[in-house]
């Protein structure tokens, strides 16, 4: 496999050795360095020649000793507009950053929000993002819900991005949350492995079902009882949309706050009967992985918001 350089950041050539069904599959074997999304994009712009003739085919068959060119664009430079969120950066050095993302934040800008997004943040408090994840995704390997504070880890430079998406797919970071749920789990330590697919009757929501799904595990342990509710601690095995959240409601436990999935809301009892929880109570509490420069193992600690925290120290005073 040769590299070269040109107008392009990088063109690759391979050799197919065997017959080959889907274009986009082969590919993603090869260049490890690059998402099969990616790689699809790619194929999309006609920016994969197949013996030297352009496809825009990602299911195109191949069929022994065709040669594929792979020509990889320069990233985009972002249009968006750094904006000043003061986001509390846990760790960073040339190669990453680890954030603490607040509530009410979304992680990168779509077509549905309006406002500013973590992203923003990141071009302003960052010298250096990724481009991988394209113009609007610059420097984010991974999500957290608009709701879910905690740690998120973002990618300075390509070749971090790349280490960092492997071990995402590889199921190689550690993920571990706590969060607040209703009433008492059956078990104090306990595996949740149900299947996680789109809701066929509500299309924005994720549930538990056998068809049109994919493996989800969940492993927790409860941390404390309080009277009705409960403290757990949740470690993700698999990386599915919603899977905490939907796990939980799944065995009658849901987040305190998470009104799409029936979690309950709780008023603290004093003159101004004031609303205790406005969100999803949900914390991505530790985050550990292989740094892509260092190559070794790191873990990182977010602290809990104050929302969090005045929840606990209510639960602990008044329900105890």
């Amino acid at each position: 496999m040769m590299k070269k350089k040109g107008q392009f950041q990088e063109v690759r050539e391979l050799t197919v050795e065997g017959e080959v069904d889907r274009l986009d599959k082969y590919l993603a074997a090869e260049l490890k360095d690059y998402s099969r999304s990616y790689i699809q994009k790619l194929i999309e712009k006609e920016l994969v020649l197949i013996n030297s003739k352009p496809n825009n085919k990602p299911a195109q068959s191949l069929n022994p000793g065709d040669k594929i060119t792979v020509k990889i664009p320069p990233p985009q430079e972002s249009s968006l507009s750094p904006c000043d969120l003061d986001l509390e950066i846990i760790y960073q050095d040339n190669d990453i950053a680890v954030v603490n993302k607040p509530a009410n934040l979304v992680v990168h800008p779509a077509q549905s929000h309006q406002g500013p997004t973590l992203v923003e943040g990141l071009l302003y408090q960052l010298n250096n993002l990724s481009g991988i994840g394209g113009e609007k995704r610059p420097g984010i390997v991974h999500r957290l819900d608009k709701n879910t504070t905690g740690a998120l880890v973002i990618a300075k430079n390509d070749k971090a991005h790349r280490h960092l998406a492997e071990q995402f797919k590889e199921r190689k970071v550690k993920k571990i949350y706590r969060a607040f749920v209703k009433g008492y789990p059956r078990h104090d330590k306990a595996k949740i492995k149900a299947p996680i697919g789109r809701d066929p009757y509500n299309r924005k929501k994720m549930t538990v079902r056998k068809e049109n799904s994919k493996e989800a595990i969940s492993r927790y342990q409860v941390v404390k009882k309080y009277n009705g509710f409960s403290e757990v601690e949740i470690e993700l095995l698999t990386g599915r949309t919603h899977q905490i959240r939907v796990h939980l409601q799944f065995i009658g436990h849901p987040i305190l706050g998470d009104k799409k999935y029936r979690g309950p809301t709780l008023l603290k009892n004093d003159v101004n009967n004031e609303h205790l929880v406005t969100r999803s109570m949900l914390h991505a509490w530790k985050l550990g992985f292989i740094h892509p420069g260092l190559e070794e193992f790191r873990e990182f600690t977010a602290d809990f918001p104050a929302d969090y925290l005045k929840l606990q120290q209510f639960l602990s005073e008044k329900l105890s």
